[in-house]
């Protein structure tokens, strides 16, 4: 039978019973901890979401309402917590090359295809953006992988230039991948189901 937390055990929560807390963590942490890697893919950093939530609940108890929605009130800090880790995680320097690589060995999950397909389209756009000469040797670099000098001699420019062109392309990409536009961009397609 689905066990329900009711007003009862809320109202025990509130009084510090730890009886009641440990049934509403019994409860929910598991739904904590697959929303929390929903965001971040990382099992540790996921499990530590848990643990700030539930010990943010304990901390907080007194403001909860016995009649209210104890899931959607751990939700909420939960998925807070999740927000605050993924902008902490953003400022790392190899943020866009760990989450291009986590989303590239995923391939069954719809929201991650989804992902992908967004992240693509998304860097395609800033890409278009680019002067025309820094978007080709931008294209035959990560497109066609060819290497510096290689474009250097199809286009008939020095290396050194070529360089330059992908340095700064990269500087555009970053800067438009970087912090809030890439969190809101994944709260948004991370948060599309319910869990």
């Amino acid at each position: 039978m689905h066990k329900v937390i009711d007003s009862n055990q809320i109202q025990q929560l509130i009084a510090g019973e730890e009886s009641a807390f440990d049934a509403i963590y019994e409860m929910y942490c598991e739904k904590v901890y697959r929303l929390a890697f929903r965001f971040l893919k990382d099992r540790e950093q996921s499990e530590e979401i848990v643990q700030e939530c539930f010990i943010n609940l304990w901390t907080s108890r007194e403001k909860l309402n016995p009649e209210g929605n104890i899931w959607l009130y751990i939700y909420v800090i939960a998925k807070r917590l999740s927000l605050n880790a993924l902008r902490q995680i953003c400022q790392s320097r190899e943020f866009v090359d760990k989450l291009v690589g986590r989303v590239a060995t995923i391939h069954n999950d719809t929201e991650e295809d989804l992902l992908v397909n967004e992240l693509e389209q998304f860097t395609e756009r800033i890409i278009n953006k680019l002067p025309k000469q820094q978007q080709l040797i931008f294209r035959l670099s990560r497109v066609e992988h060819l290497s510096h000098k290689e474009i250097a001699d199809q286009l008939q420019i020095s290396p050194n230039t070529v360089k330059n062109h992908m340095v700064e392309a990269l500087k555009t990409l970053k800067s438009h991948l970087q912090y809030s536009d890439l969190i809101y961009f994944l709260a948004l397609v991370l948060s599309i189901h319910n869990i």
